[in-house]
């Protein structure tokens, strides 16, 4: 079986542009890991059928899954470091991020919003203490701003990877899946 076909990238990556000089290093490094989660997500999951964001290979999380937690958890990690608590309406949310039925569309439509919505609340964080402390959860595990800002960047990326190669497995599997249906 071959290689899925890697897209090209024209430009290096969000960090290397030298952009968003007038943002503060941690919240530059923030923004720049958002900017190139949606670059990757719309290059390496935006070809796929609905069906296929929806397959789970060997189990594994769909495409779907890990589109729709990039978008979530950010807004819930950063009403943490706002220093506010969860709605009920963002933990009633949360419990759906696995739900069926996602249409490509939608998934990266919700992703384009997320992280316009996500970029403005680091911009408005940008200029504040990062050693201010925060606590996340009903818990209230305590970190700090810094801690919560350098970890939606990681967040953000991890599951990026993990929807990439996702993807590349479900892309993968097509010749398979169209053979089996002759």
């Amino acid at each position: 079986m071959s290689e899925p076909e890697q897209p090209e990238r024209t430009l290096p990556e969000p960090w290397l542009r030298g952009t968003l000089a007038d943002v503060p290093a941690v919240a530059r490094a923030a923004l720049h890991a958002l900017e190139l989660a949606r670059e990757d997500l719309r290059k390496w999951c935006g070809g796929l059928a609905d069906e296929e964001v929806n397959l789970r290979p060997a189990g594994i999380a769909p495409v779907a899954f890990h589109i729709r937690h990039i978008a979530r958890s950010a807004d819930r990690l950063l009403t943490y470091a706002e220093g506010r608590a969860l709605t009920t309406e963002q933990i009633a949310v949360m419990k759906t991020e696995l739900a069926p039925a996602a249409t490509t569309i939608e998934l990266l439509a919700e992703l384009d919003a997320a992280c316009d919505d996500h970029a403005r609340r680091i911009r408005a964080l940008s200029g504040a203490d990062l050693d201010g402390r925060r606590t996340v959860g009903g818990q209230q595990l305590p970190t700090t701003l810094g801690g919560l800002l350098v970890h939606v960047a990681e967040h953000t990326q991890r599951h990026t990877g993990q929807a990439v190669t996702t993807s590349q497995i479900v892309m993968a599997q097509r010749s398979t899946r169209r053979s089996e249906a002759i």
